[in-house]
């Protein structure tokens, strides 16, 4: 499953890394791509979309 995430809070790429960590935390196989343009961050994952969210929110970016 694919998910595009927006993620206010993201305006730097070690924010990209904490969130991309927070998602291969519970999703080792999993890919992120992020754009701090247009903070979106699009996800590649077998994990349903509340756990990703979760996991994003418990590192400090909550997504909308």
């Amino acid at each position: 499953m694919t998910l595009k995430l927006k993620v206010p809070k993201m305006a730097c790429s070690a924010c990209a890394n904490t969130i991309t960590k927070a998602v291969q935390d519970i999703d080792s196989a999993s890919t992120v791509e992020a754009d701090l343009k247009t903070k979106l961050v699009t996800i590649k994952t077998a994990k349903p979309e509340s756990e990703v969210r979760k996991a994003i929110a418990s590192a400090g970016y909550p997504a909308i």
